[in-house]
């Protein structure tokens, strides 16, 4: 699949860390480091610009070696880039630890998932089927 991105960062485009991986690296496009205090959170710029074909979303997810080791997450995770969407892709980044944090120039803060998606239609009614496991939910297979 081919996607056209507009790259005004100072980095390389973003790319596959494994031949086999889903998601692409994205790294933060700063002038200066950006330090996250203990539950602070502050939208880092990628200076990304991507244009996806109708019926594809780019979800942004966090890294899993940055939450095992500092912590640090997304507040909207997984965040969704709409096909029609051409503004910079920016990442709502969040500190969950006790320390600060400092977000570097260049720095991998997240990945980026390609997804196709589908659109829904509703066909409204006056009840659904019924199935085994009915309105059970939040919990309610208990613990195994």
């Amino acid at each position: 699949m081919e996607i056209k991105i507009v790259n005004r960062s100072k980095h390389a485009l973003p790319e596959y860390a494994t031949p086999l991986s889903a998601g692409l690296d994205l790294r933060a496009n700063l002038s200066d480091p950006v330090t996250l205090k203990s539950l602070e959170r502050k939208l880092i710029p990628t200076g990304l610009f991507i244009e996806l074909p109708e019926g594809y979303e780019a979800q942004i997810r966090p890294r899993s070696g940055l939450a095992i080791k500092h912590g640090i997450s997304l507040v909207n995770t997984p965040g969704t880039i709409d096909a029609d969407y051409r503004g910079e892709i920016g990442v709502i980044v969040i500190n969950l630890s006790k320390e600060d944090f400092v977000i570097n120039d260049g720095e991998r803060i997240c990945q980026m998932v390609i997804a196709k998606h589908e659109r829904a239609e509703w066909i409204e009614v006056s009840e659904l089927g019924e199935t085994d496991r009915g309105a059970g939910g939040f919990g309610h297979t208990g613990k195994k």
